[in-house]
């Protein structure tokens, strides 16, 4: 396979040579070294209350003695149903100090959607928190699947006493009751311990850390198999893009979900290399993202282009203090240009764009945190990172030379497999006679003289909705459940400011009555918010290919075509 290697060798602009090594490290080595360095220093201020280094890792050892007391141990896993909150940090590196696997879930997800990967995963004990939104779910899903436990944590109990206060006075309907059932843990009764339990020896290259689910190429949840190498080496491959890494100050802005990959590895697991402060807030809210960065004075915030235009578009904007924000990293979707500059000249800071998927631990590319960078582009691969483009239609062959061909990957980062799926597998992984193992990335790209990165197309049919991936076919499995509807296709559309969003068209059974409206709010209820359509459209047909399978290609062609007045 050919690669443009020696383009970005010639004209390398990260810091640091390309072909850095990044020797193997446990994730568990990786925290614990930082704690014994970093100690009585902040690692998470939550609302004004911080956390040190000393603490967490006594709370992460806490976490992983009290689930090895309930029966749990190496190889088990153990599910992460949580926002941003402080418990996160102690339950995550618990459970990979316990040996381990976690598995990251989506607070937005529907009790049928965690139930699934609950049963896919085999998770057997699932962390959350007493919050209304959450707690519910967690215990319908304990009843309807394999589930074994819940631990049950407060937010109340993470901020500082005031707040604290205020919390239970006045947001009590967002505080579910922890109900009395043994199956469901108090997370301060699983922390009751001295935390001195013997915890075994982990392999790094062979150990899985964590279960990131993505749709892969295809729209089915599959749950990529990230090592501790993987995730090891992806923090600090992204920790060592900062030119001034170790010569000032270290504050994240950690308002990305962890759950996500991309905040995993940029706001979490990168921050616990390099010994930062993570100021953590449990949800994107702009207004109180532009108070913490009055508050803080952070000096990096990745996020998604959604959330850094809610910020210009909140009137606070023009009162905050950004004079400590250097860097900020956009990834999960393009990046608009007019939304680059207009964020650079509000904050003075520099806003860059980044490349990344579930499969490669978040990070793959990144234009230059300082210096020359190409707008419109994912920018050069980080450190040890190879990225080569092949035939569009059969992934080993090279792409003909001067055009686009489909991304694929090699690095340390990329992911050990899919859970339990090896057809899936043999479909995403390529290999080549010199040993290398590609992943294949589903995008089509181009890549310049001195390998910089354009995104082109993408062969698959995910939609990206504010930096969260939703598939179609998943919408349209719930369409298929109404009784009035015969066909069903989900499109993404475009949005100013979510990227895209979903939108579905149907057409129904003869003789079936329902309104586009009362299909749009049946549809709406069954998914989750990032997946919800403006709109349910009914059509007397929908475009077909010609053996007659339905063509979301020719649709998408349509509905573009009417936007723009050219009809077809």
């Amino acid at each position: 396979m050919n690669t443009p290697e020696q383009a970005w060798r010639a004209a390398y602009r990260h810091p640091g040579p390309w072909d850095a090594e990044f020797p193997p490290l446990s994730m568990v080595d990786l925290f614990e070294e930082s704690a014994q360095r970093c100690g009585p220093r902040p690692l998470i201020d939550f609302m004004g209350r911080k956390f040190s280094y000393a603490e967490t890792l006594d709370g992460a050892n806490r976490v992983a003695c009290g689930l090895k007391a309930l029966g749990y141990g190496r190889g088990d896993r153990i599910g992460l149903f949580l926002p941003n909150v402080p418990h996160y940090a102690a339950a995550y590196y618990g459970i990979l100090k316990l040996g381990a696997v976690a598995v990251n879930f989506s607070p937005l997800y529907t009790v049928d959607e965690l139930s699934e990967q609950v049963a896919d995963s085999g998770t057997r004990l699932l962390f959350t928190i007493s919050a209304s939104a959450l707690l519910p779910t967690a215990l319908e899903v304990l009843d309807k699947s394999g589930l074994e436990r819940l631990v049950v944590g407060s937010v109340a109990g993470a901020l500082p006493p005031a707040k604290s206060l205020f919390y239970r006075l006045f947001r009590g309907s967002e505080v579910a009751k922890r109900p009395d059932d043994p199956r469901v843990s108090a997370f301060s009764a699983l922390i009751d311990n001295d935390g001195g339990c013997e915890r075994p020896e982990l392999d790094p290259e062979k150990d899985v850390a964590l279960i990131q689910y993505t749709g892969g190429t295809t729209g089915t949840p599959k749950g990529a198999m990230l090592t501790h190498q993987n995730l090891s080496a992806n923090a600090r491959q992204v920790a060592r893009l900062d030119p001034e890494l170790g010569q000032s100050t270290d504050r994240i802005l950690g308002v990305l979900p962890l759950f996500h990959v991309f905040a995993n590895t940029c706001v979490l697991n990168r921050t616990v290399a390099t010994g930062g402060e993570i100021v953590m807030l449990p949800r994107f809210n702009a207004e109180q993202a532009l108070t913490a960065i009055d508050r803080t004075k952070p000096t990096a915030l990745p996020g998604v282009p959604t959330m850094y235009q809610a910020l210009l578009d909140h009137p606070k904007i023009a009162r905050t203090d950004f004079s400590a924000l250097r860097y900020c990293v956009s990834g999960g979707a393009p990046l608009p240009q007019e939304l680059k500059q207009r964020w650079e000249a509000a904050t003075g800071s520099t806003l860059i764009e980044g490349y990344g998927l579930s499969e490669s631990s978040g990070v793959v590319s990144s234009n230059p945190y300082a210096g020359h960078n190409k707008p419109g582009t994912i920018g050069q691969p980080i450190q040890a990172t190879s990225v080569a483009l092949v035939d569009k239609g059969d992934p080993h062959k090279p792409a003909p030379d001067g055009e686009p061909g489909e991304i694929v990957i090699h690095g340390p980062q990329i992911m050990k497999g899919y859970w339990n799926r090896p057809e899936a597998d043999a479909g995403v992984f390529v290999d080549t006679p010199d040993g290398r193992r590609w992943l294949r990335t589903g995008d089509v790209g181009a890549i310049d003289e001195d390998g910089f990165i354009r995104v082109v197309d993408r062969l698959k049919d995910m939609i990206a909705v504010g930096g969260f991936k939703v598939f179609p076919s998943q919408i349209e499995h719930i369409l298929y459940g109404h009784p009035a509807v015969k066909e069903a296709l989900v499109i993404g559309l475009p949005d100013t400011y979510l990227g895209e969003h979903p939108r579905a068209y149907v057409t129904m059974i003869e003789g079936a009555s329902a309104t586009d409206t009362e299909l749009t709010e049946w549809l709406n209820a069954k998914v989750g918010k990032h997946e919800r359509v403006d709109r349910v459209v009914i059509r007397q047909e929908l475009p077909k290919t010609m053996i007659g399978k339905l063509s979301r290609k020719d649709l998408i062609a349509e509905v573009m075509a009417e936007a723009d007045g050219t009809g077809r």
